[in-house]
């Protein structure tokens, strides 16, 4: 998953996933690329291979997986070479400036789902529709990731890679000690369908709840689970910025506090050290959970931990992560490329990359799979997670993302719910979030 920035993580997620595999999540991986890619250049093809350049940011996990290995002993006239931004906070700037001057571009270019919106706003001239390309089937994706990089007017800049449906993981111990339910089908009916039912379940939680513990992880990290299931949040299908007067927003943000006000969840920063720290310690109970989470808890977590967990669904799907694979037109290898992003697409090669890297596909054909359906995670025991995100998958809205939502987002959670852990009213924390984000978005 990509995104492990605060694009849709903001941290180095560590997606050491028992039988899914191991390695760094995409967004997260050491700066260092591919010896034989260079800035703008191809190289390391060898004579007559044609070498094919990905522009990526963190580990995507194509390398990892030997899937690169595996493209070019299918046709030898290819050599694959990627280069690689550790986060996508510096790899974005940088390709809306090459896109901009049309120079510098690889010939793949990765585009993380925080900022699909506005590629496809302002950039789509730039890029191949990979729509027109033969063998390309827009129903071999979930209708919502193709959507999400598709224009008003059809054009597809890029083939959707993995997502982040989303779930809750709880701790199983805790809950016990707490008198809630611990089976994953009898925790999952204590919220179904309704946010309000969780914040119930937090205040069942507290009241036997063991010392020191809370029920969810930060009211970031809750209020964005809410506002994931929603099909619009922060602007509306013309792009107008809506996400002051959109009701769900401030539904969102409002119960968040409460939840805050209440003390059910921790006056802790997601992907912080000192939130890191919390896991490892068994200091909540839940937290919102799309299949990379689980390396996050696990390579936080203690060994004694492992199992403890399990996975229940949201009270309403949504999706957190994800990215997908552009070719530009300036490329010099247009053709080539095109086949290269189809290829690696495909279902058959995003159930190899989530056996390996614990990438969820975006591809629904995979969910029938075995390396979906067989896939098991150390910190959750027996709980089949394939499973349990590929229903979340197939059920998330298709939502309306906005260039800026990563700005708001940022300010609703850092600048808004966290205030009222510190002390800060509903009110005032919705007013300092309002105002630093119209700042921002020179409002």
């Amino acid at each position: 998953m990509r995104a492990r920035t605060r694009t849709a993580r903001r941290a180095v997620v560590l997606a050491t996933v028992a039988t899914l595999g191991a390695g760094l999540l995409a967004g997260c991986a050491d700066d260092s690329g591919d010896d034989n890619a260079s800035d703008g250049a191809s190289s390391g093809g060898g004579k007559g291979k044609t070498t094919i350049t990905l522009g990526l940011f963190g580990t995507f996990g194509y390398k990892e997986a030997g899937l690169y290995t595996e493209y070019e002993k299918l046709h030898p006239d290819i050599k694959i070479a990627e280069n690689v931004t550790e986060k996508n906070e510096n790899y974005y700037p940088a390709l809306v400036n090459h896109l901009t001057t049309n120079s510098g571009l690889m010939d793949v270019q990765a585009i993380e789902v925080g900022n699909i919106a506005e590629v496809v706003a302002t950039q789509a001239a730039k890029f191949e529709d990979m729509s027109k390309v033969s063998g390309v089937d827009k129903s071999q994706w979930l209708d919502w990731k193709w959507s999400q990089a598709t224009t008003k007017d059809g054009q597809t800049i890029g083939l959707g890679t993995d997502v982040g449906p989303m779930a809750l993981c709880y701790r199983k111990d805790l809950f016990q000690t707490a008198g809630l339910p611990t089976d994953r089908e009898a925790v999952g009916k204590l919220w179904a369908g309704d946010w309000n039912k969780f914040i119930t379940a937090g205040e069942q939680y507290k009241r036997k709840a063991k010392a020191g513990t809370f029920f969810m992880d930060s009211p970031g990290g809750l209020i964005n689970a809410i506002l994931s299931s929603e099909k619009e949040k922060f602007y509306d299908s013309s792009g107008e910025v809506i996400y002051k007067k959109n009701p769900a927003v401030k539904a969102a943000f409002d119960l968040t506090a409460k939840a805050a006000e209440e003390g059910l969840v921790q006056p802790q920063t997601q992907f912080q050290p000192a939130w890191n720290t919390t896991i490892a310690q068994s200091k909540f109970a839940t937290i919102a959970c799309p299949p990379w989470m689980l390396g996050t808890i696990k390579g936080n977590a203690k060994a004694e931990d492992a199992g403890k967990w399990d996975v229940a669904v949201a009270p309403k799907s949504g999706n957190w992560g994800g990215s997908f694979l552009g070719v530009p037109k300036s490329g010099k290898h247009v053709k080539e490329a095109e086949e290269l992003v189809k290829w690696l697409t495909a279902p058959e090669q995003q159930a190899k990359l989530f056996k390996v890297q614990g990438n969820f596909p975006s591809a629904p054909a995979t969910y029938t799979m075995p390396e979906v359906t067989g896939a098991k995670n150390a910190m959750t025991g027996d709980s089949p997670v394939g499973t349990v995100f590929s229903e979340a998958a197939k059920t998330a809205p298709v939502q309306v993302i906005g260039p800026k939502d990563q700005i708001i987002q940022q300010g609703l959670s850092d600048n808004g719910v966290f205030l009222v852990t510190k002390g800060k009213t509903a009110k005032e924390a919705w007013d300092t979030a309002t105002k630093t984000i119209d700042n921002n978005l020179d409002k």
